[in-house]
């Protein structure tokens, strides 16, 4: 069977409903998983780099430290504002997951966000004052990454890869670090851990099971 122009080829189940085949040849056949790591995750490098280049009290570091510190996701770090922020903890209600979240205030973010101006409802706004959409926010971190000289693969959603591997390297259970981002389930958070060092974590584990 041809097709001419440009139609799309038919699928074999969509040729059984027609009657043009009796049975779907393709049933059986599993397609093979392709393995990989996953989406990049900022290396410290790669954060240390963006951070020489664009200093404390800038809109670029607030906007890293946000996304690095809070472990959330661009579409909750662009709706945060100085309002959000009661007895040294952030609240968040994710857009994605509509889970209610408490994160206590990092240090290395808190001393971000005392030395950066903010008159707005949110913290980061584009050049006329207004919120940032999801796309014109990671299409203006683009900018700032390129401005930093760092590799396409760094991208705003990744830093929330890099905040889940700093905790996991600080020794937080799997239940510590969904507490912080979030994660729907543990098989989620193990793909976003993956990244984690392997060296420092087993040196953590036989910390902790040296018999004293």
């Amino acid at each position: 069977m041809t097709f001419a122009g440009k139609q799309p080829p038919v699928s074999a189940q969509f040729a059984v409903k027609r009657g043009w085949l009796r049975a779907d040849p393709t049933v059986n056949i599993k397609q093979r998983a392709i393995k990989g790591d996953g989406f990049h995750t900022w290396t410290e490098d790669e954060i240390a780099q963006f951070e020489s280049y664009h200093p404390i009290g800038s809109k670029p570091r607030l906007a890293l430290a946000l996304l690095l510190y809070t472990a959330q996701r661009r579409s909750d770090v662009v709706r945060m504002g100085r309002q959000h922020i009661r007895d040294g903890a952030l609240t968040v209600k994710q857009q994605k997951t509509g889970v209610p979240l408490e994160i206590p205030v990092h240090p290395h973010l808190q001393a971000v966000l005392d030395v950066t101006p903010s008159e707005h409802l949110t913290f980061l706004v584009t050049a006329t004052g207004k919120p940032y959409g999801g796309n014109a926010f990671s299409e203006q971190f683009r900018n700032l990454c390129d401005a930093a000289g760092l590799p396409q693969r760094c991208k705003p959603h990744r830093l929330r890869k890099a905040a889940c591997r700093r905790l996991a390297e600080a020794g937080c259970s799997a239940n510590e670090i969904v507490a912080i981002s979030g994660h729907a389930t543990m098989k989620e958070l193990v793909r976003y851990t993956a990244a984690a060092d392997q060296a420092r974590l087993a040196r953590n584990a036989m910390t902790k099971a040296v018999i004293r």
